[in-house]
């Protein structure tokens, strides 16, 4: 099912941060302690009752000379044509300015659903602001103060009221897979080389242009999907050049996918983007698969390949598990190393260990490598057994989880993929107090 996008957007200073991290809440997701992943916090996931959708803050609409800033106005142009819906943050303190008026129109152009949202209303003078906010002719109004956490929740039930509640999802065992990566380092091409056709990227169809797009082809006589986050060419070079809303389109992806395909340019090398897009599809539990394209471009390729590896281990420490394929989609070579490590990451994604097997690996890592005592109290380890897959998630009964060390938590799961093959695929390790559960 794919997850809902909501945009917050306003001038500065209305308090469209304070309010993005109420709707988040602590629910955030960040990879703690994990060397490598930095984080642009405008992106988030908001978890409400039986609803998920994802929120993207256009935080900093700069103003020059009363006018929107030309860049940060495409920027948050771009956020709304993504969203299904806009948050339209005021400040009832100030009450109404200009340049709400030039977000108000950008938003009735748009043709977008919007809730306003009139924050700091904690403050005597927006009682007096409040009734002009209706001058700006939308429809629905939610009160809030951000800082003072007041009519958060009243805001999330107008949020979510037509959104659809999360379902388990029937699994048609069709394997879908995505194509991520930042703009320009050949999606679109290592997609057309997949399907073996040259594809029309853009259509007049509506929806398209919006969304990933979505494309069945057999491999072997079996059916797959692949989602090609590169199809949006809508207002041209303005999507491919604005790269944090390269994000939003993988994050879609992401959301609909078994296995994430994160393409990175050989010409170019790594950069920190990739990190930010690879960290995304990590959070979401996704089997992954790094693909290092155009690679008929490197000279001395065997020098290379070992170098370029160091450097992929060097930067995405956070992902030791990932399969490393080099192809050059252009020239279709090496291409056929690539379907096998999908299955084969995606098999990995989904694979149960039986608890007998589980709690002996388990035990004789515990014995093998006692851990520290801690205030004269030493961690023990009850029972082991695994709850779910995609991700594979294991649940340790302990003494006490507040004695779990980050490293003695990294050690097992270093024991636990020596024992069993979880290449291509996070694994998910919790540590319960006995009896809780």
């Amino acid at each position: 099912m794919k997850k809902p996008v909501v945009a917050l957007v306003g001038r500065p200073n209305v308090g469209k941060s304070t309010i993005f991290n109420r709707l988040i809440g602590k629910k955030i997701a960040i990879i703690e302690d994990q060397p490598g992943i930095t984080r642009d916090r405008i992106y988030g996931q908001v978890d409400f009752r039986n609803y998920q959708f994802h929120l993207i803050d256009t935080g900093g609409i700069e103003i020059s000379n009363n006018n929107l800033n030309e860049e940060i106005k495409m920027q948050a142009e771009i956020a709304i044509d993504e969203s299904d819906l806009v948050l339209f943050v005021v400040d009832g303190k100030e009450g109404l300015t200009s340049n709400d008026y030039l977000v108000r129109d950008m938003l009735m152009k748009s043709g977008k659903d919007v809730i306003v949202v009139i924050n700091k209303v904690d403050s005597k003078l927006a009682k007096e602001n409040i009734y002009d906010f209706y001058e700006l002719g939308f429809e629905h109004y939610i009160k809030v103060s951000g800082e003072q956490n007041h009519g958060i929740t009243d805001l999330l039930e107008e949020i979510t009221k037509d959104f659809k509640e999360i379902t388990a999802e029937s699994d048609n065992n069709i394997i879908k897979f995505s194509v991520i990566g930042r703009p320009n380092v050949g999606k679109s091409s290592l997609v057309n080389a997949i399907l073996n056709e040259e594809r029309i990227i853009v259509s007049n169809q509506a929806g398209t242009t919006r969304d990933a797009i979505d494309t069945p082809f057999t491999y072997h006589g079996e059916e797959y999907i692949v989602i090609d986050t590169a199809g949006m060419r809508k207002k041209g070079r303005i999507y491919e050049n604005v790269e944090k809303y390269s994000l939003l389109r993988a994050l879609k992806a992401i959301d609909r996918s078994n296995v994430c395909l994160i393409v990175i340019n050989a010409e170019e090398g790594i950069i920190e983007h990739d990190k930010h897009i690879a960290g995304y599809a990590i959070e979401a539990g996704k089997a992954v698969v790094i693909v290092v394209n155009k690679w008929d471009t490197v000279d001395d390729k065997d020098t290379n390949m070992r170098a370029f590896i160091k450097d992929i281990r060097n930067n995405f420490q956070f992902m030791p598990y990932a399969p490393i394929v080099f192809l050059s989609a252009k020239t279709k070579k090496r291409i056929h190393t690539l379907m096998p490590e999908i299955l084969k990451a995606y098999q990995n994604s989904k694979k149960e260990i039986k608890t007998s097997l589980l709690n002996d690996v388990i035990n004789d890592a515990y014995n093998l490598n006692l851990p520290p005592t801690y205030k004269d109290k030493r961690l023990k380890i009850y029972f082991s057994h695994q709850v779910s897959t995609c991700p594979p998630t294991f649940n340790i009964q302990v003494n006490s989880k507040g004695l779990v060390h980050f490293s003695y938590k990294r050690y097992l799961e270093n024991k636990i993929r020596e024992s069993f093959d979880f290449e291509g695929t996070p694994i998910v390790i919790q540590f319960k107090n006995k009896g809780e559960q």
